[in-house]
């Protein structure tokens, strides 16, 4: 990823609000709020999580796998992204 690129702060924002997310999850467990809140707030973490990855996997796409390929580095940018889809699909 390249430094101060836009894609890396919004994936560093990203982080952050998973950070708050996490932290606030945490404190509803030690409170005992309610089970519902608590499961949506965690369902909540789960999509922030999801959209992180969905963030992570376009910016290696742009920046990694078309550089692979015209390095004739096609084989590993196809492994790497099976992996992936494998890892994503379980």
């Amino acid at each position: 990823m390249r430094p101060n690129s836009p894609s890396k702060k919004l994936i560093i924002n990203r982080l952050h609000i998973i950070q708050g997310q996490l932290l606030g999850l945490e404190k509803m467990v030690k409170v005992n709020k309610y089970c519902i809140d608590i499961l949506s707030l965690s369902l909540a973490v789960q999509k922030s999580l999801q959209s992180f990855n969905n963030a992570m996997l376009q910016n290696h796409l742009k920046e990694h796998v078309s550089q692979q390929f015209l390095s004739g580095k096609d084989k590993q940018a196809i492994r790497e992204l099976s992996e992936i889809y494998f890892l994503k699909t379980k």
